[in-house]
């Protein structure tokens, strides 16, 4: 998670400093002072609304150390929806309370503002109700295991159930743990969450389904490819064997494909992130795949598409497909979901 850190004041500066000192893989943290109160390890800045316009559309939170009345006068004219909208948090300049004011379940901002009240000690304030009372909430839990859905308003009657004591319907392909039983009854059929890959199943009267974002995708194109061709031909695969766009959470090839401009603008387009490897690493991949003379000599790797689509250790479901110079393959990683999993 990239979580932009901004500050008005001196204290503000040292708070902001205190947190970014927390180093995980799964966060990164970048400070922005206001330019009277900067220091050599933050970018300064001296206007916030400006900086607020920019980091919103390209941070996963924005956490002000402020008031909330300026957070959300800053953030406000940017406010589109919750399915899109980073996490925003604000913590005072005493470093007394982490306040999450937007996108508490799908942006994260309950979780940013717990794992800031662990790093420096301070009261975190969350104010969703199923948070509150410990109650099962179907965006949180889609975020924390990787699950896509944009059904928000029976998402919305599912929270609004379990938070008032009633149950749900439930069923998965995926095998799962930890399932808070007291909100779920596999009996009840008129409303419920079913967890699979096939979008067209629908086994409640209402069915919020969450479906896997765990296919990766492996691909390579002959250099200088057109755009428009490399995305139609991508898109025509996914269509071909039903694989929904939003299943996608990586893009994989060979490293000699970095400044590809169309894999570059596939990757930009759809916002999925892209992952490179070397020749070596795709010829230790594990497996059987289909093998180029051509290739090898070409790139060093027998084959692209599918050594890179199962570099991470997914099971390939689609083998290579070509079309003028284009390969594509896809693998599905292998997903145990957890309710106890948190974003953070």
């Amino acid at each position: 998670m990239n979580i932009s850190l901004i500050s008005l004041t001196e204290n503000g500066r040292k708070i902001s400093e205190k947190i970014a000192a927390y180093k995980t893989e799964n966060i990164i943290f970048k400070r922005y002072t206001f330019q009277k109160f900067s220091d050599k390890n933050s970018v300064s800045f001296s206007s916030l609304k400006d900086l607020t316009g920019e980091l919103f559309r390209n941070s996963d939170a924005l956490v002000f150390i402020c008031s909330c009345g300026i957070a959300v006068r800053m953030t406000a004219p940017h406010v589109k929806s919750k399915s899109t909208d980073p996490a925003v948090v604000a913590v005072d300049e005493q470093g007394k309370f982490a306040v999450s004011l937007l996108s508490g379940h799908l942006g994260g901002a309950n979780a940013v503002a717990e794992k800031i009240s662990e790093i420096i000690g301070c009261t975190p304030v969350i104010t969703t109700a199923s948070d509150i009372g410990g109650k099962f909430s179907p965006d949180s839990f889609a975020k924390a295991n990787g699950l896509y859905f944009d059904d928000f308003e029976t998402a919305k009657k599912i929270a609004s159930k379990t938070v008032n004591g009633e149950k749900i319907g439930f069923c998965s392909d995926y095998k799962y743990i930890n399932r808070p039983d007291e909100f779920f009854d596999e009996e009840i059929k008129d409303i419920g969450i079913c967890i699979s890959k096939d979008i067209k199943k629908n086994p409640f009267d209402r069915t919020l389904m969450l479906i896997p974002t765990n296919v990766v995708i492996g691909v390579g194109c002959k250099r200088n490819t057109d755009i428009r061709m490399f995305d139609d031909f991508l898109n025509r695969m996914l269509e071909r064997f039903c694989i929904p766009i939003q299943r996608i959470c990586e893009i994989h090839t060979i490293d000699i494909k970095r400044d590809e401009k169309a894999v570059a603008e596939f990757s930009d387009r759809y916002n999925i992130p892209l992952k490179f490897y070397s020749a070596k690493e795709l010829m230790n991949v594990p497996g059987k795949f289909s093998a180029s003379e051509f290739v090898l000599k070409t790139t060093g790797a027998d084959n692209i598409c599918e050594r890179s689509a199962a570099a991470d250790g997914g099971k390939i479901t689609v083998h290579k497909q070509s079309e003028n110079g284009m390969t594509f393959a896809a693998a599905e990683k292998e997903i145990i979901l957890d309710f106890e999993r948190k974003i953070l």
